[in-house]
């Protein structure tokens, strides 16, 4: 199965690029990656939940992979759930798959349109309204250290990749990271995202706008709590980011909300364990069908 390489207009200019596959009469189930990912991260369930019977699509967010960039910069959370926004207005309902910045900015989507909604369920991995501080601060890190000089090699992006993730096997063939990174004129490989989404204006990672993150907090949970459609929260039980007291949180805000930890997992949920993630996955999109 090949699937269709597509683009969404979502406004201002902005194009995103998405991989399409599965009969467009089954019910479609959306996906979006975390930040600094792309939509290649959803490989595997691509063919799997489309081989299930689902039209399934994986999309770029803005200023990632092969989407558009943010003409103005800007990379706040009102973007990211207005694109999501967009997209899913495109199909009748569907299921809405985010990983880390893809989830909080669908539930932020769910909130915005109670009064026309916009999906049948959600399906949050690895990340909810209270997460951990400083599995944050190790991404932004992660992010932040190659921003401006790139790398000499592939090789040494996969150093940097292991050097992070280090319980997973580093990869042997490296073609796959061509996927994240982008050559320039000088010969060096940068990441594929706009670096305006570590430092641009109202940007999601700003470090420096302590009221600010607060009050994003107060928003999601006020989102989660008012969560109706059915609800899947998919954790990596080694997971940095999303603790046992931070899931246990999400699900007394969202009491109907499933549970599934995946053992052998970290932040990356579905790149770690991507059988015991499409398991969880499929079997809660197909008992919502």
């Amino acid at each position: 199965m090949t699937p269709t390489t597509t683009r969404f207009g979502v406004g201002d200019g902005v194009e995103l690029a998405a991989d399409v596959a599965g009969d467009p009469a089954d019910p479609a189930v959306l996906l979006f990656h975390g930040g600094g990912q792309t939509r290649h991260s959803w490989s595997g369930a691509l063919f799997d939940l489309a081989g299930r019977g689902f039209h399934v699509v994986t999309v770029d967010l803005r200023g990632h992979g092969d989407s558009d960039w943010s003409p103005d910069g800007d990379y706040g959370p009102d973007v990211f759930s207005s694109d999501i926004i967009s997209v899913a207005r495109r199909f009748d309902r569907p299921a809405l798959v985010g990983a880390s910045l893809g989830g909080l900015s669908s539930l932020r989507a769910i909130a915005r349109t109670e009064d026309d909604p916009i999906a049948s369920g959600l399906v949050l991995v690895d990340v909810a309204p209270n997460v951990e501080m400083a599995g944050v601060t190790r991404i932004r890190e992660f992010m932040r250290r190659h921003i401006d000089d790139g790398f000499a090699s592939l090789d040494d992006v996969a150093d940097a990749v292991q050097a992070y993730n280090p319980h997973r096997p580093r990869p042997t063939n490296l073609d796959g990271l061509r996927k994240n990174v982008r050559q320039r004129d000088d010969g060096r490989w940068y990441w594929h995202w706009d670096p305006a989404f570590m430092s641009g204006p109202n940007t999601y990672s700003d470090e420096t706008r302590a009221l600010d993150e607060a009050r994003r907090r107060e928003d999601l949970v006020a989102a989660a709590r008012a969560l109706t459609v059915p609800t899947l929260l998919v954790r990596g039980r080694q997971s940095d980011l999303l603790s046992t007291e931070g899931a246990r949180q999400f699900l007394e805000m969202a009491p109907h909300a499933e549970f599934a930890d995946v053992a052998g997992a970290g932040h990356m949920v579905a790149g770690d364990r991507n059988d015991a993630f499409n398991e969880a996955v499929i079997g809660f999109l197909t008992r919502l069908r």
